[in-house]
């Protein structure tokens, strides 16, 4: 398994072991993950990267709210991932901005 995977399968597995469990710095580990994920993302990926954040934080992460006993906590999963795609979305902006800005590529 590739060091992107398992990056990303951490990240995965962060959001939904403190979508469980409080902690202090729950936010700053999946920021942090996903601005590591955010790194590995190849080029025909970066858009759809955007729209999966953009689509779980204008209320997808919460489309399964209404499930009996489990809604809740499925919604605070994806809350969580939208926390890691969201950093890795910036980070993909920021590369996509510095390859522009960079002399000599087109």
């Amino acid at each position: 398994m590739s060091l992107d995977k398992i990056i990303w399968a951490v990240a995965f597995l962060a959001a939904i072991v403190f979508a469980f469990v409080s902690f202090d710095y729950a936010a700053l580990i999946l920021i942090v993950l996903g601005l590591a994920s955010g790194w590995f993302v190849k080029g025909d990926h970066r858009k759809s990267l955007i729209i999966a954040s953009i689509f779980l934080y204008a209320g997808g992460a919460a489309a399964l709210g209404g499930i009996p006993t489990a809604g809740e906590y499925l919604t605070a999963i994806f809350t969580n991932y939208a926390a890691v795609l969201g950093a890795a979305s910036l980070l993909v902006i920021i590369m996509a901005t510095v390859e522009r800005l960079m002399p000599g590529k087109e």
